[in-house]
This record gives C-alpha cells, structure tokens and sequence, in this order.
C-alpha cells in the first residue's frame, strides 16, 4: 500500500477541557520507496499495528493520529531506534527484501523530526494556556500470537486495559490514573496497570519535557477485534469509544485539581 495520505494529522478544537487523545500506531499507509521493498504482506503489517484506534480519538477535543505504519517509521520509540531495520526491531518478522539506503532511512527520520515538533507546538500551546495537559495515548495489543486457532493468551497476564503509567510522576498523577481505572472498571472492563505495558517514548518524551502533562498510554487487548482476519466487533469498539467520551470532562476536572 502505497502513501496517499500525511505522516499525521491534528486537531485542536475550542473546548473548555484540556485533554489530547492521540493514536499513533494506526496508520498502515506507508511510502511508494519503501513498500517495493517490503517482505510483509499487508495483513502481517496490520497484525502489528493498532487498526480501528484512530476512532477513539474522537473522544477528545485535540487529537493526534499518525496515518503511516510504524513499518516505514516508529515514533513510539527513540529516534534511534524509530525504522525497524532487522528481525530483531520487529518481534521476529522479516520486514524487508533488501536493507533500506541511507536516504531512505534518513527521510523516514525527517518525519519522525516533524512529528514531534509539531507535537511540541501543540503541547507548548496547552500549556501557555491553561497550564497542563492530560494526553490519552490509546494502542492495542495482541493476545493469540500462537495462531488463528490457538487459545488466547493467559487473561491474568493479558488484562481486557493495561494502563502504562511507568514514566509519569505516579504521586502528582494519582488522582488522574484513578479517574481513569475507575472509569473502565465502572463499564465492566478488566483494567489494571503495567501488567503488559510500561508505556513507550512517546509517553516518556512527553513526561520529560512538560511536567505539567500527563500521559496515560492505554493499550486494549484486541479482545474487540480478530487480530488474524483484521475484522472488528462494531459494538464493543464502540463502547470502549463510549467509556473515554464520558471519561475527558472528569479527566479534565482531575487535571485542575491536580494543577492548583
């Protein structure tokens, strides 16, 4: 699949409430001089990345997506890091026929650079002008990687919402992080924190730049979709939608308190 559309794209709309939701492992569109050199079919990529996600994001009144695959680059990770190069930065796949040039790489890493600079201007702004932020960084994760017909994962190690909080001052933040369980909880999710996942860089580049930002990276297990076929459950990726609209006025009265 060739790239008919941006890296990103951004949104802030006039609102009262300071809360950024961003998906930034949705996109599966990915550069014309990069795909002729791809070794994954498309749904091995899709298999990997967070389909569906970028919805939920219209629960917020900013909102952040990414529109390219993290195959072409990551921005989840440090720069460094960001193209997936060997087997080794890629759970195992073999994700190109031949390695990348060094202007690929480099062109990958300009929209790496872009992003988080226009990111910067967004989160500069909220804090010139309401003083913080609450950022929901909204991923999915995969739970029967032993096949389409193997049984899934453990659900004690696999929770339904593993909240990554690893990088966020867990003092300052508590109220915010308990806004946020208990709201899942209240809509009859098993949610619990860093069981999975810590959170990425994007979270832990946010945390230590703005101290007045908190990120939640919220990863789903895709009990609400078929991870192997890409197929999804209309109704339960709609309720999760339903759970974070109802969650960003309360969030956002949390970040308030948390502020003063």
């Amino acid at each position: 699949m060739g790239s008919g559309l941006p890296f990103a794209s951004y949104m802030v709309e006039p609102d009262a409430h300071a809360v950024i939701a961003a998906s930034i492992h949705a996109g599966h569109d990915i550069r014309d001089d990069l795909a002729s050199r791809l070794a994954l079919s498309d749904d091995d990529r899709l298999r990997e990345e967070d389909p569906y996600t970028a919805e939920w994001t219209e629960c917020a009144p900013a909102r952040i997506v990414v529109h390219r695959s993290r195959f072409e680059v990551d921005v989840n990770r440090p720069r460094e890091n960001a193209v997936y190069r060997t087997p080794a930065d890629a759970w195992g796949l073999e994700v190109w026929r031949q390695p990348l040039t060094d202007a690929q790489v480099r062109d990958s890493l300009q929209e790496y650079d872009t992003f988080y600079a226009v990111v910067t201007g967004i989160l500069d702004a909220f804090v010139q002008g309401r003083g913080g932020f609450v950022l929901i960084d909204l991923h999915s994760y995969n739970h029967r990687r032993g096949g389409a017909d193997a049984p899934p994962d453990d659900p004690a190690a696999n929770p339904e919402v593993n909240l990554g909080t690893g990088t966020l001052d867990r003092v300052r933040w508590a109220g915010m992080v308990d806004v946020f369980q208990e709201g899942f909880k209240d809509a009859g999710f098993d949610v619990r924190e860093n069981v999975k996942f810590r959170g990425g860089n994007f979270a832990n580049w946010v945390h230590s730049r703005y101290p007045t930002g908190c990120v939640i990276a919220a990863e789903f297990k895709k009990t609400w979709m078929d991870e192997w076929t890409g197929s999804y459950d209309l109704d339960a990726h709609a309720r999760i939608g339903e759970t974070l609209r109802a969650l960003v006025p309360r969030l956002s009265a949390e970040l308030g308190r948390a502020l003063t």
